[in-house]
């Protein structure tokens, strides 16, 4: 007479490796619903929602860089840490520009971090107004006088670049 042993079988969820193997697409699951509600709840930045507007703007805004060409403007900006300054020159046919400017820094990735300044050169061309710290980056600088009507832009990378000089023949 022989014996057998019977061993009892267990249903399939008591058992642990169905669980560990079920582990693997359920975090998948859960990283892609993350990934997604990332996605939909943060703004991107870098799309410009009128981009078709913007894309019929350039031709007037070359119309700008014509015009500061014309003039031969050119301009220097410097930042000094220390003092917490921006400072600098602009030039129009080797004479100074004294009227007020705007300046527009952007920022590469955050247009919550742009800077828009108000600058006032006197009699010789030469300007300076207070800037907190500067952040490291690569902005894009315009200078635009008060009416609008001409434009000089540059690409400023700080704080490898301590200075830079935007000429309207250089402009984009």
């Amino acid at each position: 007479m022989s014996l057998t042993k019977q061993t009892e079988v267990q249903p399939w969820y008591r058992h642990r490796w169905p669980w560990f193997i079920m582990l693997g697409p359920f975090l998948a699951i859960v990283a892609g619903s993350y990934t997604g509600y990332l996605a939909f709840t943060h703004e991107d930045p870098l799309v410009v929602g009128d981009y078709y507007k913007r894309g019929k703007a350039i031709n007037q805004d070359l119309s700008r860089d014509r015009a500061a060409s014309a003039l031969k403007l050119a301009t220097t900006l410097r930042y000094d840490v220390q003092r917490g300054m921006l400072s600098g020159t602009i030039r129009s046919h080797d004479k100074a520009y004294a009227q007020p400017l705007q300046l527009h820094m952007a920022h590469a990735t955050l247009p919550e971090k742009d800077i828009k300044l108000t600058l006032r050169p006197n009699a010789d061309g030469v300007f300076s107004v207070a800037l907190p710290m500067l952040e490291r980056t690569r902005w894009q600088v315009s200078l635009i006088d008060e009416k609008q009507e001409w434009r000089l832009e540059g690409s400023w990378l700080w704080p490898a670049q301590r200075s830079i000089e935007i000429m309207a023949d250089q402009a984009p």
